[in-house]
């Protein structure tokens, strides 16, 4: 086996689906003996990627100022020093300064640049340095299409699907969280003891469906259901505002009791298991939708506006969750559905973590074999 040493470049490593599939990659590449070496500002998950021994370079190469310009210089020596293999990058200006970088080099030694497109992004110039890779992992079908609809001049032959995964053996179909853990859940929370929770997860950001799933917390309780709802996510600096105005609408509607704001957790597994049913509302076509896969990987019902990446998961694993996109009444009226009798979810594993690393990691094989 040769061994190959990979950089990965995104803006930080503090959550999200993006950061968590950076540690799942290299942490793959430790255990198959190659070099991982991950490029960010930092974040929670940086201790992390230690301990599972890759390397860290705190570079803020996602910073949005014109000062950032100042590391292609930087990054374009270290590269040239360290002999890298694969530079990978996955997200737009981390990826700008990288290719400015990489594109200076001696193209018969540098490293092989990839691009993971995790967004379905505005159609932009700044937007289109993410089809520069010499490959271009699309994270979902949704996405190969939107780069063919909107990037005609990319090759078809460029983009690779490797669709995002779950390990089974992190999301177990039927998991029950520890007692240790519900005794400190209920003690936090005991408002949601014993009735039926809905649970919305994401950051709090004005297109993950808030006001969709407050309304909905409002009819449901309309109805004389005993629900309760968690809306999971934490808050950005510059969304404090936006979060504050949930917050005021659940005031308004008399749902203080009745929706939790969690903030930011790293149990997620656990509050998945414990949840009733798992929504998806995004005013947007998402890419993929993470936070379902992980959902349904446990056998928890999840609920979706039938578009983009959460369409094509719940097409294939759950189509009893879809809904049509932006329909309130029928978002009501499938919530009603479900909560009386919901089918079960299948345990078929049709986005394994495995498949997904194994593929990126023989993408990583074929570029780096330089003839």
């Amino acid at each position: 086996m040769v061994s190959l040493s990979v950089v990965q470049v995104l803006p930080a490593l503090n959550g999200g689906g993006v950061e968590r599939g950076t540690l799942e990659v290299a942490r793959e590449l430790v255990r198959r003996g190659h070099r991982s070496v991950v490029i960010s500002a930092g974040g929670r998950l940086v201790p992390q990627l230690l301990a599972e021994g890759s390397e860290h370079l705190s570079w803020p190469l996602g910073a949005k100022s014109p000062l950032t310009l100042r590391w292609v210089g930087p990054l374009r020596r270290w590269l040239a020093e360290q002999r890298i293999d694969i530079l990978h990058v996955r997200s737009r200006l981390p990826a700008w300064i990288a290719w400015l970088a990489w594109r200076g080099l001696d193209p018969a030694s540098r490293p092989r640049f990839v691009t993971t497109v995790h967004g379905l992004y505005s159609v932009s110039a700044y937007s289109a340095i993410m089809t520069r890779g010499e490959r271009v992992i699309a994270v979902s079908e949704t996405v190969r299409d939107y780069l063919h609809q909107h990037y005609p001049r990319l090759p078809a032959a460029r983009i690779v699907v490797i669709p995002r995964g779950v390990d089974p053996a992190a999301f177990p179909h039927g998991y029950v969280p520890a007692p240790e853990w519900r005794t400190a859940w209920e003690r936090q929370y005991p408002q949601l003891r014993g009735a039926p929770l809905l649970t919305l997860p994401g950051r709090l950001s004005r297109l993950k469906g808030h006001e969709d799933f407050i309304e909905l917390m409002s009819q449901l309780r309309a109805h004389g259901l005993p629900v309760r709802g968690l809306i999971v996510g934490g808050v950005e600096p510059r969304r404090q505002r936006y979060a504050e105005s949930l917050r005021q609408q659940v005031h308004a509607r008399g749902l203080d009791e009745a929706i939790v704001f969690t903030g930011h957790r790293s149990d997620m597994r656990e509050i998945y298991a414990v949840s009733t049913l798992v929504l998806s509302l995004s005013a947007q076509p998402e890419s993929f939708g993470r936070t379902v896969l992980e959902a349904l990987s446990l056998g928890t019902p999840v609920l979706g506006y039938a578009r983009g990446g959460v369409g094509e998961i719940l097409t294939r694993l759950y189509p009893a969750g879809l809904i049509p996109s932006g329909d309130r009444a029928a978002l009501l009226e499938r919530t009603l559905s479900l909560l009386r009798m919901a089918p079960a979810v299948p345990m078929e594993a049709v986005f394994p973590l495995q498949r997904m690393l194994d593929e990126t990691l023989a993408l990583y094989a074929t570029l780096g074999a330089r003839v």
